[in-house]
């Protein structure tokens, strides 16, 4: 597999605004605009960069600005001036949907356009990692079970964690707060670890708030650090830090399979077919939100997710494959086609 472009990993514009029309309230629009994810957006800049092929003219404009950061700005509002599209690694949350709501984006397609695991990866050299999800709990979270209660956690070396594991040092690089795979992550992976504990077991049945608020915490002791949203940095830094561990896309995975190597997961190694089917414990949906007015203001949106869920695109041999994303089922794919060509708008969030 090809490595991925230099403008698809840094945090920059793929191009500026593509050809202009009218907006909302008769403000001229800006173009295409995509803003969000940063697993996501290697896909859309492979879609963006085919289609301004295939149309002609500027790219459309997609940013990597994290997942949280992505839907603040989609959110603002309409027209021209606000994104056309929030890219996501992980479903919009009701707090979001509600703040878009306030501003009047009202009107919104949710678009699932494949899926993707979140790997735990060392270097190639590194130790060999097989986790059950409760290590990952003990190993990261910021208090662990303590008799009754709960202390800071005590842990250093990934063998105090659990016989077994290798013995080096708890130092583990990934996405900060405002990153869909950070939510990804505590939602996938913090969390079940934390109830593969009895007594966090028990207190998930008793007082979910405060259960959620002990399992979604990392610890701030700098065994756990913030690396911002670019996935392929956390990568170089791997290569360059013995002993350390990473989390991030699978889609990054594999573009560097020569630099790093993923833990398993439960005795399940991340690969497309356990990730297709959900047997990798961290394998999740990736989205795309649109606003459905927009798909009238802005001159080639309609035409921009058609490409984004084309065969050639999406499909099983897509190019969007060869990128790192794991297609969706044949029948799956034909139904968000439909949800999209019926522009039916999504629910708000349970």
């Amino acid at each position: 597999m090809k490595k991925l472009a230099a403008s698809a990993i840094a945090l920059i514009m793929v191009a500026a605004c593509g050809p202009t029309g009218g907006g909302a309230n008769g403000a001229a629009s800006q173009g295409i605009w995509a803003t969000g994810s940063s697993t996501v957006f290697p896909f859309a800049t492979r879609v963006a960069e085919t289609f301004a092929q295939r149309q002609g003219g500027a790219a459309p404009r997609v940013e990597s600005t994290g997942t949280g950061g992505g839907i603040a700005a989609f959110c603002q509002g309409i027209g021209a001036g606000t994104p056309d599209i929030a890219n996501a690694s992980r479903p919009m949350k009701a707090s979001e949907f509600d703040t878009c709501a306030a501003n009047g984006v009202d009107q919104i397609l949710e678009i699932r356009i494949g899926s993707d695991g979140i790997v735990i990866a060392t270097a190639r050299d590194g130790g060999d990692f097989d986790f059950q999800l409760q290590d990952i709990y003990l190993g990261l979270a910021a208090q662990t079970p303590n008799g009754s209660g709960f202390q800071a956690n005590p842990n250093t070396a990934w063998n105090q964690v659990r016989a077994g594991l290798p013995s080096q040092a708890i130092t583990v690089y990934g996405p900060p707060p405002t990153s869909g795979t950070r939510d990804a992550f505590l939602e996938l992976a913090m969390a079940p670890g934390a109830e593969a504990i009895p007594s966090l077991a028990a207190l998930a049945d008793s007082d979910e708030d405060r259960f959620e608020a002990i399992a979604h915490t990392l610890r701030e002791d700098g065994r756990w650090i913030d690396s911002g949203e670019n996935d392929n940095a956390i990568v170089q830094t791997l290569t360059r830090t013995p002993g350390a561990l990473g989390v991030f896309g699978y889609s990054f995975l594999e573009e560097n399979l020569t630099q790093v190597k993923a833990a398993s997961i439960n005795g399940v190694q991340p690969n497309a077919a356990t990730i297709a089917d959900g047997s990798y414990p961290l394998s999740r949906s990736l989205f795309i939100y649109v606003k459905i007015s927009h798909l009238q203001t802005t001159p080639g949106l309609a035409e921009f997710i058609e490409e984004f869920l084309s065969d050639a695109a999406a499909g099983q041999d897509g190019y969007l494959a060869d990128r790192g994303m794991i297609p969706l089922p044949a029948d799956q794919l034909a139904a968000v086609r439909e949800a999209v060509r019926a522009r039916t708008p999504m629910a708000r969030p349970a």
